[in-house]
């Protein structure tokens, strides 16, 4: 037990002070490796986690430390950076829509100074006729001349961003996405100015234009990276839509009257009138009034709920049908809108075990491709054809522009961007990100049974009585006396009588014995209700009454009897029932391969009976809620265990096992005890987490398979590997081209996790 306990006590301890920064300059992985070795030897930080497609970094702090300490690592580095406050999921949103609108501009520019000089050049090179018609009406000088001046627009306009960042981060020696850009348009550009003003000093015949390869690659780029921004704004779909749903103004009544105010302004306690089709604006309790609230926002689940006084509220939920009138009780970031928002951008900007490859990978990326660029320079200069010098440069520039290691970099988080947004928009919260790994390599799910697989409230199923006696008068004697009494039990004959409109009789002399039943004077008679021993304890016999319900205990609950003046004259069977997507759940589980086991505190034949119904084999029976951890300790020796539980009672083995997944109700949820968090009480959506988690990490296999083939094989040709056998060289704008179409594939690929189908096949 003391090794649970120390496991528990790891699990739950209080994170680490951490800090959340927005990083401005990000232009590949390798800025995002450079930035989080820089901040993870900042004095104070225990560890630095930098998310390229998300363009933060979460630090967390072993001790006070100064954010403008944090800070200036990052601007040491190169980069930009400003703590998030509370809107920092919305500021996220702003600045990647700034970020393209920019983005647009200046490739949109870049594209109309290019048209000319592509159309012209490419033009003559591929009809004859026009380039005759070029040399005679403008001239191979000026046409010259114009390239020149509509290139160095570009090169030194649109193109300065790869200056303002490439050429810092090579003097410091860590030269990273713009560096190489920035190297290879320049060696285009500058070679081409060489040619215009003093060919004299070039080789014989090596005097050629390069001004389109440059202006082309700057463009492609450019545009690339829009288009890169305008994908990754949609990876954040769901917290762009979490984020909109609470309205921004809260009807409140305050001495008597009602006035709309700032959200920002109510305050804890404050009455909120809500009126049909109205959104809420914070989480609450009802005080006046009925309704239907819409919560599918948070648990997924498209039936509005009934709500009345003494209910919770969301804020962020839809008032479908009554007005109403409620208590505000938690605002701002206690509330579970916000709690949600910063869980879903916890577990998107984790680091799962697979990234520490690619870490290591990008982080000497860049310079092996200026040492292969400079490779390939000199070995055309010394074994290349004539020119030599033409050739030598156009194939080291096809190589600085073809490596870009974005792709690698954006792989893996635009994966689990996407495929933590689809599970909170459908009521799933991977609290942290590496729970979508270890989900995906479960073989064994243990769950609890109570509010679990079962409702959670038992009630009354079934009814057996004597012949001179009808279930309604039974029901109303044995609730009458029941609601002196406060056992869940008990309380289920209360609510029953309750349903089918049963008035209740006086009770006089009620006294109750604790774990056999109760009894008082109804009307004249002593009635007694409670357990077979409680009855026979009196002088009434229960077999006959035993006997009929034979058939009905089959399936599991409780038998509460009755008597009347001394004679057993009723039974009722109560039960806690199935969900009604337990048993399909199970069914679908199993069908998938997983062993399936249920664990109860409950007698063996209790829950053997529910696990019959439920279609589960392996039943752990009798086991109290300190030592479900010992059980789920016992399983991880045969694979790796997710356990299924309430949230609430099941902390320890929530806690113990390898994946913890609690079930709850939307506002009733532990949270702080496992890794993946199910809104709704539906158990479908354990097959539906375990489903997202799979493909995930599938979808992220596949983007660092073509990010890694991408680079293996183009880097080559790029230098020029096919030239011995095909005399085909690789011009560096196609290389340009191939370079952002690499990133795009990427972030495409991981976009399909938007719409990828829940349920089983």
């Amino acid at each position: 037990m003391e090794s649970v306990n120390n496991r528990m006590k790891a699990k739950d301890r209080p994170a680490n002070p951490s800090v959340t920064l927005s990083l401005d300059g990000l232009s590949c992985a390798s800025c995002a490796q450079r930035v989080e070795k820089a901040l993870a030897a900042t004095s104070g930080v225990s560890e630095a986690r930098v998310n390229f497609a998300t363009k933060t970094a979460a630090v967390d702090l072993s001790e006070n430390v100064c954010v403008d300490a944090l800070i200036a690592a990052v601007q040491k580095a190169g980069y930009g950076a400003r703590k998030t406050d509370g809107d920092g999921g919305t500021r996220a949103v702003n600045d990647e829509a700034v970020e393209s609108r920019r983005l647009g501009r200046m490739a949109a520019l870049a594209a109309t100074l290019t048209a000319p000089i592509f159309l012209l050049d490419m033009g003559g090179h591929l009809i004859p006729p026009f380039a005759e018609w070029q040399g005679a009406v403008i001239g191979a000088e000026r046409l010259g001349l114009l390239y020149f001046v509509l290139a160095t627009i570009i090169q030194f306009g649109p193109g300065w961003r790869f200056y303002r960042a490439g050429v810092p981060a090579l003097l410091r020696g860590g030269p990273e996405m713009n560096s190489l850009v920035m190297l290879g348009t320049s060696a285009a550009w500058g070679y081409s100015v060489v040619a215009v003003f003093t060919p004299q000093i070039l080789p014989t015949g090596a005097a050629h234009l390069y001004f389109e390869a440059s202006a082309v690659i700057i463009t492609l780029v450019l545009v690339g990276r829009w288009l890169e921004a305008r994908a990754r704004g949609r990876t954040g779909a769901a917290i762009q839509r979490l984020l909109g749903l609470q309205p921004q103004t809260a009807r409140v009544r305050r001495e008597g009257g009602e006035e709309t105010i700032p959200v920002d302004q109510v305050m804890v306690g404050d009455g909120i009138v809500m009126r049909p089709g109205e959104r809420l604006p914070v989480d609450g309790e009802i005080v006046e009034g009925e309704s239907h609230v819409d919560e599918s926002m948070v648990t997924g689940e498209p039936m509005a709920v009934r709500k009345k006084p003494g209910d919770e509220v969301i804020g962020g939920t839809v008032n479908t049908t009554g007005r109403f009138l409620y208590r505000a009780t938690r605002l701002g970031r206690e509330s579970l809108l916000a709690r949600i928002v910063a869980m879903v951008q916890e577990a998107q900007g984790a680091k799962l075990p697979v990234q520490a490859l690619v870490d290591r990978v990008t982080g000497v990326f860049v310079p092996v491709v200026l040492l292969v660029a400079l490779l390939t320079f000199g070995g055309w200069m010394l074994w290349g054809p004539s020119p030599a010098l033409a050739v030598a440069l156009v194939n080291a520039v096809a190589v600085l522009i073809i490596a870009c290691p974005c792709a690698m970099g954006l792989a893996t988080p635009t994966s689990i961007m996407v495929g933590t947004g689809r599970a909170a928009e459908n009521g799933i919260l991977f609290r942290r990100g590496d729970a979508l790994q270890r989900l995906r390599d479960v073989r064994i799910l243990a769950f609890d049974k109570t509010g679990t697989l079962t409702e959670g409230r038992p009630k009354l199923v079934e009814t057996v009585v004597a012949e001179d006696l009808s279930e309604a008068a039974a029901l109303r004697l044995a609730a009458s006396v029941e609601q002196a009494s406060e056992h869940p039990l008990g309380r289920c004959l209360v609510l029953a009588a309750e349903e089918r409109r049963l008035s209740f009789d006086a009770v006089d002399d009620f006294s109750a014995e604790p774990g056999f039943g109760v009894c008082g004077r109804v009307g004249g008679a002593d009635v007694r209700v409670g357990s077979a021993r409680y009855l026979e304890a009196a002088g009434a016999s229960t077999a006959k009454l035993t006997e009929a319900l034979e058939a009905a205990l089959q399936k599991g609950g409780t038998v509460l009897y009755m008597a009347v003046d001394g004679r057993a004259v009723a039974a009722f069977v109560v039960r806690d029932q199935l969900k009604e997507s337990t048993a399909a759940t199970i069914r679908g589980l199993r069908a998938e391969g997983y062993r399936i086991l249920m664990i109860t505190g409950d007698s063996e034949s209790a829950g053997k009976a529910v696990a019959r119904t439920a279609g589960i084999d392996e039943v752990i029976a009798g086991v109290p809620p300190t030592g479900k951890a010992e059980v789920i300790q016992k399983l991880q020796i045969g694979g790796t265990v997710a356990f299924v539980g309430d949230g609430i009672n099941d902390a320890p083995a929530l806690a113990t096992a390898d994946v913890g997944i609690a079930v709850g109700t939307g506002t009733d949820i532990a949270i702080e005890s496992a890794e993946v968090v199910l809104m709704a009480g539906d158990l479908k959506r354990v097959g539906e987490a375990v489903r997202i988690s799979r493909a995930t990490l599938r979808n992220i296999r596949q983007n660092l398979f073509w990010a890694f083939a991408y680079n293996t094989a183009l880097i080559p040709l790029a230098a020029g590997a096919l030239y011995p056998f095909t005399g085909w060289l690789f011009s560096p704008v196609w290389a340009a081209a191939a370079m952002a179409a690499s990133s795009l594939c990427v972030v495409g690929n991981a976009l399909r996790l938007r719409h990828l189908p829940l349920s089983a096949k």
